[in-house]
């Protein structure tokens, strides 16, 4: 026996409510909510529940290391944490036409080169637009097998004739199950499909990727549910004018979700970028007036980044904060310091302040290069070219310490910089060719940093 009932499912993030709403309490989207046909079986009620899988005491499980399966992509390497785990479900999410396809079909590639058994399932294109691909990325197709079908009864009977190692489905938001009423793309067809191709993967030992469109805010498209299904979510990132594509893990049970894997398209496909510092700083000039430079860690690596920032009299009544790349309130914060501590009058200055490259500066640790590219620009004098700027501000101006400094400070020496600005109670030991300077208040690091300035009693603020 079979007992329905009708609910509402917001169609954006998949919450489910007896009654309409307006707006979804859980995305806070509107007119999101569908009224939906929810069938349960009904059983006797003093039936005893059948069990599937005995529990077993963790006392008497023995432990088993899984083997990764490492690819020859290494910056992908990096995301995953080493390599593909078998009978993973991941996720790749971006905007449409960034590369996911692009990617995919390399990582395929790379897993067939080494004696495993793909299958490419394209919702989206047929097997001759993936060769037309293929040819253009030198990719000769050997231990790779293409299909073209939407049926996930279908692709799943197919994938158990093949036994694959590697399964790419793009995309999740084209594959559809007949015996559901929904039309692909929909919350229950995307929940479903993503569910059986997980019980799919877990039983057979074969790891599965899985692409996903993003929505117009960033998020992937399609119920959030789908992100606790799988066991490595994964976005791809990248400005349409650049060339540049990162590939950044925001879930990962098999390793950090702190790393972040960089490439760059070309008409050959995505390369990996060997050294990234090098390349954010490419264009950056000497004597920049409002730039300044900083180390951020991204996962293990440390990256150097050019903080820019403009500084102009405001044209209207309530001067304006624009912050790219940076986090908007700390850039308050760190003009609001300047402004009290180091009396410069930024009350009546519009404040723009841009990290370059594409990366976002999350952690403090970009503080004090903010604060110097704010300053520069204000006083129209440039910051030393070759000193580098690592330290968090505090609210009376003075520098407190940041984690793996050494790390950063290698970085900056490698890359020729010859002079860094610390906060004064870091503990970290003289690195080769470079001058470490500790400081203890933000106003202390503005007149050493400032390229005009003849003397450290010079007040160069009036």
């Amino acid at each position: 026996m079979e007992k329905s009932r009708r609910v509402y499912v917001c169609s954006n993030c998949g919450r489910e409510s007896l009654k309409w709403l307006g707006r979804c309490p859980a995305c806070q989207e509107w007119n999101t909510f569908e009224e939906k046909t929810v069938v349960s079986p009904i059983g006797r009620k003093n039936e005893p529940a059948r069990v599937i899988s005995p529990a077993a005491e963790l006392s008497s499980l023995q432990a088993s290391e899984t083997t990764r399966r490492s690819l020859s992509i290494s910056e992908f390497n990096r995301v995953l944490g080493g390599g593909i785990v078998p009978g993973s479900l991941m996720l790749l999410g971006g905007e449409p036409g960034i590369g996911k396809s692009t990617l995919l079909l390399q990582v395929a590639a790379s897993v067939a080169q080494s004696g495993g058994k793909v299958v490419y399932v394209s919702g989206e294109e047929n097997p001759a637009q993936i060769k037309m691909r293929a040819q253009r990325l030198g990719i000769s197709g050997e231990g790779l097998f293409l299909m073209a079908e939407t049926d996930l009864n279908a692709i799943l009977a197919q994938l158990s004739v093949l036994c694959p190692l590697l399964v790419v489905i793009d995309s999740i938001q084209t594959v559809f199950l007949p015996e559901l009423e929904a039309a692909p793309g929909a919350i229950n067809q995307v929940r479903e499909s993503a569910l059986r191709l997980m019980q799919w993967a877990k039983s057979s030992g074969a790891s599965v990727f899985i692409t996903a469109h993003v929505t117009k805010e960033g998020n992937i498209a399609g119920p959030r549910i789908l992100e606790h299904i799988v066991d490595v979510v994964m976005y791809f990132e990248g400005e349409s004018q650049s060339a540049y594509r990162l590939v950044r893990s925001v879930k990962n049970r098999f390793g950090s979700t702190n790393e972040v894997g960089i490439f760059e398209m070309k008409s050959e496909g995505l390369v990996e970028v060997a050294n990234p510092s090098q390349i954010f700083l490419s264009n950056r000039q000497a004597n920049t007036v409002g730039s300044a430079v900083t180390a951020v860690l991204e996962g293990s690596r440390p990256l150097l980044v050019e903080v820019q920032a403009l500084t102009n009299t405001t044209s209207f009544g309530q001067p304006r904060r624009t912050a790219n790349g940076v986090d908007f309130n700390r850039t308050l914060m760190i003009a609001a310091v300047l402004s009290k501590r180091l009396s410069m009058r930024l009350g009546t200055q519009d404040i723009i302040v841009n990290a370059t490259g594409g990366i976002r500066l999350d952690e403090p640790a970009a503080d004090l290069a903010i604060a110097l590219a704010i300053a520069s620009s204000y006083r129209d004098t440039g910051v030393c070219p070759e000193t580098i700027a690592l330290g968090e501000i505090g609210l009376s101006g003075e520098l407190r310490t940041i984690p793996h400094l050494e790390r950063r400070l290698s970085e900056a020496s490698r890359l020729g910089f010859k002079r860094a600005l610390v906060p004064a109670g870091a503990n970290c030991h003289n690195v080769h060719n470079i001058q470490i300077i500790p400081v203890s208040t933000v106003k202390e690091a503005v007149k050493l940093a400032l390229t005009g300035v003849k003397t450290e009693t010079e007040d160069v603020f009036e």
